[in-house]
């Protein structure tokens, strides 16, 4: 990919992902994972490109950036043992130098982290959400908290259910019971042991505390959205924290459908009409710097009043939102194309 910004009609943006020489080396639309939304932009008249990261040629990265108008990133919060520290303050430099970025690092530390559970508590998806910012406070709180039941503790920044547990008191012992997320059997800790595990969570960072969902076993309904519309949605049975036998037999892939399944569309005008509006107002994120594609995870909370289902919010994904609806790559390529005009 030439480095140098090249007069054309046409915008371009990169599509970063991680990978190592051997990667960077051999990459191409037709072979990414991401050939979809090559696709896509190319339809709306974008020309994108493979770029490949890593921190060992971070340089050479921050080049091939700057000659384009802007950049979709594809990478982990949390990926082999490494983090995204030196990459966000790569992004943050390309984009104040008017490389246009999605998400941008300020965002994803908004809304793409477990603490945006804890700011948005008080909104339609939330629940009795508590926010931990030392292991001092989560042993003073935690204690009466699981006087009420079992509850979900997630560290701020992590994926694939790293740093995920299930808690819960013993009723005959001064033991907790705990269910790591990634991993079938739970342990019986004391609460000492438990925060050790923990310990690395705060380093400068936080730890959020959710109540546990009953209806769990019932699913997860996975709403993606490319800037301020839905672009389909994802439904698949969990055995992430769940207890029973015979719920955990029934876990399955995820299942992805258009954002015109009628299974979802009270979800699909919650997420449009109410919820992403006040997000947006309630954390200060402009409607145009929205990801080009994100999505919300949510399980069934308690039904209404009118039979209908209440949904609680588990997480909001934004740094690497992969795979997702075949409808999507369409959806993210509009919204490019409009960003970048406005950009242009």
């Amino acid at each position: 990919m030439n480095t140098e910004r090249q007069p054309s009609s046409r915008p371009s943006v990169a599509i970063l992902s991680r990978g190592d020489a051997a990667v960077r080396r051999d990459a191409a639309a037709q072979n990414s994972r991401f050939v979809h939304v090559f696709e896509a932009l190319a339809a709306v008249g974008i020309e994108a490109h493979p770029v490949i990261y890593d921190e060992s040629f971070a340089e050479e990265v921050r080049e091939q950036l700057l000659a384009v108008d802007g950049v979709l990133v594809w990478v982990n919060p949390i990926q082999d043992g490494r983090n995204r520290a030196g990459l966000d303050a790569l992004l943050r430099d390309i984009a104040a130098r008017s490389v246009w970025v999605s998400a941008h690092p300020e965002v994803i530390l908004k809304m793409g982290t477990k603490e945006v559970l804890y700011r948005t508590r008080s909104m339609g998806w939330g629940c009795d959400t508590a926010l931990y910012q030392t292991a001092e406070a989560m042993r003073a709180e935690l204690p009466r908290r699981l006087a009420t039941g079992p509850r979900v503790i997630k560290r701020n920044r992590g994926n694939g259910g790293q740093g995920v547990w299930k808690v819960e008191r013993l009723p005959t012992s001064p033991m907790i019971r705990v269910l790591d997320a990634t991993k079938d059997g739970s342990e019986e800790l004391t609460l000492d042991h438990f925060l050790r595990r923990c310990a690395e969570y705060f380093q400068n960072d936080s730890v959020v505390d959710q109540p546990f969902q009953p209806r769990l076993s019932e699913g997860v309904m996975r709403c993606y959205m490319a800037g301020d519309r839905c672009a389909g949605f994802g439904h698949h049975k969990v055995k992430a924290l769940v207890d029973s036998p015979a719920a955990r037999s029934e876990a399955g892939p995820r299942l992805y459908t258009s954002n015109a399944d009628p299974r979802f569309q009270r979800l699909r005008r919650l997420m449009e009409d109410e919820w992403t509006p006040q997000l947006t107002s309630l954390l200060d994120i402009p409607r145009h710097d929205l990801p080009m594609i994100w999505d919300a995870d949510f399980m069934l909370g308690p039904v209404l009043a009118d039979g209908s289902d209440s949904y609680v919010l588990g997480e909001i994904n934004v740094s690497s939102v992969f795979p997702f609806p075949e409808q999507a790559p369409a959806e993210i390529a509009r919204r490019v194309a409009n960003r970048l005009q406005c950009k242009l």
